[in-house]
């Protein structure tokens, strides 16, 4: 298997040329209905190809939620598939966001689903959850590795609902979100420019300056727009950390399709106001 460059180094790429701005790709119904498409096949394939057409050569990142294409079955895959190698052939980093978490062979087979580089869905990273405790994503972990991509861990979400898990405390009296993000400074430490294992931590969750966010990885954002965060916020939330931070937007962008002209102006309104608060940082 040819090995890739790693992806912290890609990424940190992207990031300095293109903004640091991540778009999801979300077709859930009503978003397919707002653009007058059916929530069918052929809906889920023009709103797909409207925004990778519009957003893969400017974006650093962009990130399929693969929930909206599974629940059309094998065609909504395949729709996923070529949204995956179309984006990546344009340029952008694709992100998968899966969240995909098990043991065994069955974490072992997520991960060759999504991370082995001659896989239909290869992706230059994917979110996974630590949930059954942060050393079953060792096969995830192991092939990311040795295929140049790039893991996202479920540490400190921006749903309300995280809190109860991810705040809390274990017996050694760290929280166990905090026990994430020494997992993952420990997979990073060393890695230039920017370590390939990443933490998805939520631009709504205020000062967070009681976590050490500096895990020498990138950090997804979740949060912005249409949950209520702005780029504004990003200072207080992530401090020091900030250069790393990936914000995601996409309902506030999305909305604005299916007009490709209207797409490209939102992602790039926000990405103005994210060069803007990370230089005054």
């Amino acid at each position: 298997m040819t090995v890739m460059e790693p992806f912290g180094a890609r990424l940190r790429r992207a990031m300095d040329e293109r903004g640091p701005l991540c778009v999801g790709i979300d077709p859930h119904a009503s978003l397919l209905a707002e653009w007058g498409l059916n929530d069918d096949v052929a809906g889920l394939e023009r709103f797909s190809r409207t925004v990778v057409e519009a957003m893969a050569d400017r974006v650093a990142v962009l990130k399929p939620q693969s929930a909206f294409f599974e629940r059309f079955g094998s065609r909504g895959v395949a729709v996923l598939e070529t949204s995956v190698q179309e984006a990546r052939a344009a340029g952008a980093l694709v992100v998968m966001d899966a969240k995909r978490g098990d043991i065994g062979s069955t974490m072992a087979a997520y991960a060759e689903s999504f991370l082995h580089k001659d896989a239909p869905l290869f992706s230059d990273a994917l979110t996974v959850s630590p949930y059954l405790g942060y050393g079953s994503l060792k096969p995830a972990v192991d092939l990311a590795r040795e295929s140049g991509a790039g893991l996202f861990v479920l540490a400190l979400t921006s749903n309300p609902e995280g809190g109860e898990v991810q705040h809390a405390v274990r017996g050694d009296g760290r929280s166990v979100g905090a026990t994430m993000l020494a997992h993952l400074a420990a997979e990073n430490a060393g890695e230039e420019p920017l370590g390939s294992f990443g933490a998805v931590v939520g631009a709504t969750l205020g000062d967070l300056s009681s976590y050490d966010l500096g895990i020498n990885g990138p950090l997804l954002a979740p949060g912005i727009g249409a949950q209520g965060a702005t780029p504004a916020d990003l200072p207080g939330v992530f401090g020091a950390a900030l250069r790393n931070v990936v914000p995601n937007v996409s309902r506030s962008v999305l909305r604005h399709g299916p007009d490709a002209a209207a797409l490209r102006t939102a992602a790039d309104r926000f990405a103005a106001e994210i060069r803007t608060a990370v230089a005054a940082s």
